[in-house]
């Protein structure tokens, strides 16, 4: 049996990301892990992963759950760093 730590490996996305597109697309993070995976690999998607991530962390801080938004912080901070930039 794939646990969702066997899905997370191998999406390609760590398991803070893959929480935060599970909460914004409200699925299982089994699902999430997929979807991202799918996104990542997908023209555009990346950008999508980070408008949820975004999205999620200003929820969070509009209600007040500061925990929740630095975590999702350090998970955006996380994406970005290991996001290859668009040819000029």
């Amino acid at each position: 049996m794939i646990s969702l730590e066997d899905c997370v490996a191998m999406c390609g996305l760590d398991p803070e990301e893959v929480s935060a597109i599970a909460e914004h697309e409200h699925i299982p993070e089994v699902a999430a892990a997929a979807l991202g995976s799918y996104l990542l690999h997908k023209a555009g998607g990346p950008a999508e992963i980070k408008r949820m991530l975004v999205d999620d962390l200003r929820e969070a801080l509009t209600q007040d759950r500061l925990v929740r938004a630095t975590e999702l912080l350090m998970a955006l901070r996380h994406f970005m760093n290991g996001q290859v930039p668009a040819a000029a």
